[in-house]
C-alpha cells in the first residue's frame, strides 16, 4: 500500500518526553519524508487530524499514550471518514497497545505495521460527549490518576503500580446506582468501577481479560469497598488477571450502562482526566465505530 496517505500526530509530551524523543525516529523508520504535525498543547492531537483528514490522509499514526490515540480516534469517528488509526507508543501506560498486539518499544515494527496498512475494525465506548477506546474508570482508579500528577520520579507501567500501592489506603470509596441494559438498578459502595472495550488498564492491570474490541459490548467490572488487607489481595489478583473469582468482584457485558452518583463524579477515559457535567451519566457501546493498523495475522 503507497505511504502517501499516511499522516503522523507526534504527542512530545507523552511519556514524560518520550514523545519527542521518537518523532527522529519513527520518521527515519517510516522513510523520512512523511507528512506529520506536532502538538503544542494538550488537546492539539484531535485538530491536527482533522486537518489531516481534510487534507485526503486515511491512515493517521498518532505517537503517544492511550490519551493520544484516544483524541485522535475520536476525531476521525467524529468525521464520519473511513481512515484508520495507526500506533506508536510512547506514553505513560500504552494500554489499548497491549490488547492489540502492538510492540512497546519497536519503532522499526510499528513503522512496518502502518506502512503494511492491515487494519481491524474495534468498538468504542461513549461517556457524554467523549469517546474511548480502551476504557472509562471511576473511583480508586481516579484516585491513581490524580496521584501520578504528584510523582516525577517514576514513569510507565510502575509509575501506575505505584500510585496504586499508594491509594490502596487512601482512598475511601464511593457510592454509585447501576443499571445495565435495561436492568433495575441496583446501589452499592465501590472501590472501582471500570467500563471496559479492551482488557487492560493502568499500566498493565487486566481488568477484562475477557474483553473482545469487536464484540459490540462492554465489560463492566465493579470491585465493592472491602477493607486494606483484602484490597491487597485483590490487587495481586488484578495484575494476574484471576480477581474475577474474588467474591468483591462482579463484572458483565452490556451495551447501554446507566449510572447514578450523589454528585457529579470526576472520571476518566483512556486515562484523560474529566468532571462530569451531572451525577447521571449513561455509557453506551458504538459497535465497529473505528479501523485501527494491527500486525498482519
Amino acid at each position: 500500500m503507497p505511504a502517501d496517505d499516511l499522516y503522523v500526530v507526534f504527542n512530545p509530551r507523552s511519556g514524560k518526553g518520550r514523545g519527542a524523543r521518537l518523532v527522529a525516529p519513527v520518521l527515519q523508520a517510516l522513510g523520512g519524508n512523511v507528512a506529520h504535525g506536532v502538538t503544542s498543547s494538550a488537546g492539539d492531537e484531535g485538530p491536527l487530524a482533522v486537518e489531516a483528514l481534510g487534507r485526503g490522509f486515511r491512515r493517521i499514526v498518532a505517537v503517544g499514550g492511550d490519551g493520544t490515540w484516544s483524541n485522535v480516534g475520536s476525531a476521525i469517528i467524529r468525521s464520519g471518514v473511513d481512515a484508520a488509526l495507526g500506533l506508536v507508543p510512547a506514553g505513560t501506560g500504552c494500554d489499548l497497545a497491549k490488547s492489540l498486539g502492538i510492540p512497546a518499544k519497536d519503532v522499526a515494527l510499528c513503522a512496518r505495521i502502518a506502512r503494511d496498512g492491515h487494519s481491524r475494525r474495534i468498538d468504542a465506548g461513549r461517556i457524554e460527549d467523549r469517546y474511548f477506546l480502551n476504557v472509562a474508570g471511576f473511583g480508586f482508579d481516579i484516585a491513581v490518576i490524580e496521584d501520578s500528577w504528584k510523582v516525577r520520579y517514576l514513569g510507565g507501567d510502575a509509575l501506575y503500580l505505584y500510585c496504586a500501592l499508594r491509594q490502596l489506603h487512601r482512598f475511601p470509596g464511593f457510592p454509585v446506582s447501576l443499571a445495565a441494559d435495561g436492568d433495575a438498578p441496583a446501589r452499592r459502595e465501590m472501590l472501582m468501577l471500570v467500563i471496559a472495550n479492551a482488557r487492560v488498564f493502568g499500566g498493565g492491570f487486566k481488568i477484562a481479560p475477557e474483553a473482545d474490541l469487536a464484540d459490540g459490548r462492554l465489560d463492566v467490572v465493579t470491585f465493592a469497598n472491602m477493607p486494606l488487607l483484602r484490597r491487597l489481595s485483590i490487587m495481586g489478583r488484578l495484575l494476574r488477571g484471576t480477581h474475577g473469582g474474588a467474591p468483591e468482584v462482579a463484572s458483565r457485558r452490556g451495551r447501554r450502562i446507566d449510572l447514578r452518583f450523589d454528585t457529579p463524579p470526576a472520571y476518566e477515559t483512556d486515562g484523560e482526566w474529566h468532571r462530569a457535567a451531572s451525577a447521571d451519566l449513561t455509557v453506551e457501546a458504538v459497535p465497529g465505530a473505528l479501523r485501527v493498523l494491527v500486525p498482519q495475522g
